[in-house]
């Protein structure tokens, strides 16, 4: 063969070489694609299957159902005398007072503007946040903030306006500070919501580990909420901003973590009221996640595959460079 020949010869095989490799790398990147998505469905199904298996249900020394609700979460505001969020739950309670101009653009207290599945979740969410948090009012707009407390020209609070105002006139006074959350001013999400999700809740991407997995015992959020200590501390790597366990474990945020026993707590979430936490089809759910790893089982020995071959075809452009 005379050399021109061989020197073609050589660099279609190359050529062919390099179309195979570049085959194989889009397989590659479209098994995972696949694989990634098969991974999110099974992570939806087993958070929506966890979360009935995890919820708990307080029960009464008399062996009947007993749920934290929204009045008994009021009732512990109340408790809270000379506090801006007693005041404000007093007012709203009052139909005498229920009208006020300085009240119209309140939400409500945080504690009252949420509704959890478990008084475990309750009780650990309700804790990390802290009491202060717990009773902050939440305004929608700055406006609303500015309605809630007035200053005289030195920059000194007018006690005779303002939620002051209307709680000196009733006998009721405000002590220290207190939090207020304005809605307007906070970044709003701007993804969209979980499909056919009742309650709409966020569609928040997942946690994922540096190998591309997902956390163990990884529930859903409100931070990321995890089953264990141990499975919220193997989930490290994929948390930023805090993290909780239903066993009491509890991750501030990044590097800061909350030991010891937690403590009693004053004002928590209510419970949904007796609601059934089974999802519809929870059978039917079951049989589809095990469908979906099997999928994924062989999903990965395709990948597998698909790797090992664009390997060999590195190797053999490698040796005829």
């Amino acid at each position: 063969m005379s050399q021109p020949n061989h020197t073609a010869n050589l660099n279609n095989d190359k050529e062919r070489c390099k179309n195979m490799i570049r085959q194989h790398e889009d397989n590659l990147k479209f098994l995972n694609s696949q694989s990634n998505r098969l991974h999110e469905s099974i992570l939806d199904l087993q958070v929506s299957l966890g979360r009935y298996h995890s919820s708990s249900i307080i029960t009464s020394e008399n062996g009947n159902g007993a749920f934290h609700t929204e009045e008994e979460t009021v009732e512990q505001i109340l408790k809270k005398e000379n506090s801006a969020a007693s005041l404000y739950s007093w007012l709203k309670a009052n139909a005498q007072t229920s009208n006020l101009a300085l009240t119209k653009d309140v939400v409500g207290v945080v504690a009252t503007l949420a509704k959890v599945e478990s008084d475990d979740l309750s009780r650990i969410l309700s804790e990390f946040l802290g009491l202060e948090t717990m009773l902050a009012i939440v305004c929608s707009t700055y406006e609303g903030v500015n309605a809630l407390e007035k200053y005289d020209p030195d920059g000194l609070i007018n006690f005779n306006s303002g939620l002051h105002g209307i709680g000196s006139s009733i006998g009721k006074r405000i002590n220290g500070r207190f939090v207020v959350i304005c809605l307007e001013d906070l970044r709003p999400f701007v993804g969209g919501f979980v499909a056919d999700d009742p309650q709409k809740k966020l569609a928040l991407p997942k946690p994922r580990l540096p190998n591309g997995g997902h956390p163990p015992g990884f529930l859903d959020y409100a931070l990321q909420i995890y089953k264990t200590r141990d499975e919220m501390l193997l989930a490290l790597p994929c948390i930023r901003d805090g993290a909780l366990s239903l066993d009491g474990g509890m991750i501030r945020k990044c590097g800061m973590f909350a030991l010891g026993s937690g403590k009693e707590v004053e004002v928590k979430f209510p419970l949904l009221s007796g609601e059934s936490n089974v999802p519809p089809n929870y059978i039917e759910a079951e049989d589809v996640v095990r469908k979906l790893k099997w999928e994924n089982t062989k999903l990965d020995a395709d990948i597998h595959r698909e790797q090992q071959l664009l390997d060999y075809r590195k190797g053999n452009l490698t040796r005829h460079a």
